[in-house]
């Protein structure tokens, strides 16, 4: 299982402040080992996929997509998952605040077994950029989104950016 210590997570947030969009991004930290979903086509999908947030529990109670369920990233086990996703052709969308940390969860959904994985393209910050609903712990409708970092926070440009506790 391949997790980020805090001073990998301290160098990819230096370095991913020197990409130009998000796609430049997403080729320096993806693979494409999970097959992205935009947010168009996630909006406009007519089933509902379970949608799994791979942000820290402090980034998802600030902001989330409805109905998500929290994963997590540093603290992420498969057996969390086969507790609300039993059937493993269940069509899934992982998501983080772009698509980075979410394409690690989701290569291991796949590794276990799951075989209708999608990586949310741009993450939640796409999806409010998109001026698409977001919720806070309470469920209700937010315009906060937590921004991960003060440098990761330029590929957010809608709502209220909402920094860690410090």
């Amino acid at each position: 299982m391949r997790l980020y210590t805090f001073f990998a997570l301290a160098l990819m947030v230096q370095i991913g402040a020197s990409q130009e969009n998000i796609q430049e991004l997403l080729e320096k930290y993806n693979t494409n080992s999970v097959p992205y979903i935009s947010v168009s086509e996630l909006d406009d999908s007519d089933s509902t996929p379970f949608l799994l947030d791979a942000r820290s529990l402090e980034e998802y109670q600030i902001s989330h997509l409805k109905n998500a369920i929290h994963i997590g990233y540093d603290d992420f086990a498969i057996e969390m998952v086969k507790v609300y996703v039993n059937n493993k052709d269940s069509n899934i969308v992982v998501y983080c605040s772009l698509g980075i940390r979410s394409e690690d969860i989701a290569s291991q959904l796949v590794e276990a077994g799951y075989t209708n994985v999608k990586n949310l393209y741009g993450g939640i910050f796409e999806w409010k950029n998109q001026n698409k609903a977001v919720y806070n712990f309470k469920d209700q409708v937010t315009d906060s989104v937590h921004a991960f970092s003060r440098s990761w926070s330029k590929w957010l440009n809608s709502g209220v950016k909402v920094f860690a506790k410090e």
